[in-house]
């Protein structure tokens, strides 16, 4: 079995009035990166569930964020006594000049630090940090079967590909152009054009064919396609964390599939060899996204 890199999961729940809830993302990459991102005073939570995706996965850029909600917390209002009895007895002491109203409670009350306010926070739980790691755990579990999910469908797509170069390559093998006889009116032919209207000596004629005709063989090329496709299919038999091989491999198709085009010299051997290039180019594509 091959996983994607690709996928996504969340666990959520309630520790007594905390709401909390785990995500994350991953994408493709060359390697694995677990980006952080959890509210002030958690980073150690957000550490634990790192490590286990660390543990986990090979490959992937995976943002991993912890969101957590609180119930609005209650504000109390203290009216500090001593200072307002203060400030009444100071008002009383001084005389109120003419035309100046008195002192009033709404006033006094109003004096910076006569009225107190403070927050109640609502009290965390201890079954918190217990509920965030099992949650992690969850989290862990979900990722990799989704990124196992696509994988599967992965594993169907790429397979089909393979196939189809493996049956490219023998359409090549088969195709008349390669037939003996075939290279040999090629060849004859480049020859009675090269002679036409003088004569060449007959031996380096010879040689001069038989140069052409190994440059224009595609033997090699045809058997290291086969050797390549042979290492796919058995690498996604065995399945795991394969990515880096099938993309290496998909990189030796591809250049067995160029050099077959360059060597063609018959356009049904270049039609082959342009769709094997496509193939290739497909599978590459998709073989990115394997872990």
């Amino acid at each position: 079995m091959i996983a994607s890199m690709t996928g996504f999961a969340r666990a959520a729940g309630t520790s007594g009035p905390v709401q909390w809830a785990w995500e994350v993302r991953s994408v493709n990459g060359r390697g694995l990166d677990v980006r952080l991102r959890v509210p002030n005073g958690y980073e150690a939570a957000g550490e634990v569930a790192r490590t286990a995706l660390q543990k986990t996965l090979s490959r992937g850029q995976c943002q991993l964020s912890l969101a957590l909600t609180k119930p609005e917390t209650a504000v109390r209002v203290r009216v500090n006594e001593a200072l307002l009895a203060s400030l009444a007895a100071a008002v009383a002491r001084v005389p109120v000049p003419e035309g100046v109203a008195p002192a009033t409670m709404d006033g006094l009350l109003g004096i910076r630090g006569v009225i107190e306010t403070e927050e109640e926070a609502a009290p965390e739980t201890d079954s918190l940090a217990r509920d965030l790691a099992e949650g992690v755990v969850r989290l862990v579990a979900d990722l990799v079967e989704a990124r196992r999910a696509e994988g599967r469908q992965l594993a169907e797509i790429v397979g089909g590909q393979v196939t189809r170069i493996a049956e490219l390559t023998e359409a090549a093998e088969a195709c008349p152009a390669r037939k003996p006889e075939a290279v040999r009116a090629r060849v004859a032919a480049t020859v009675a054009s090269l002679t036409e209207g003088g004569t060449l000596d007959p031996d380096r004629l010879h040689q001069e064919a038989v140069l052409l005709a190994a440059k224009a063989d595609v033997r090699e090329e045809l058997d290291r396609l086969r050797t390549h496709v042979g290492a796919v299919q058995e690498l996604l038999a065995k399945g795991g964390a394969i990515g880096r091989r099938l993309d290496f491999l998909a990189q030796e198709l591809g250049r067995e599939a160029n050099t077959l085009c360059a060597k063609a010299n018959d356009a049904a051997l270049s039609r082959i060899g342009l769709d094997l290039k496509a193939v290739v180019e497909q599978f590459r594509e998709q073989v990115q996204n394997v872990e």
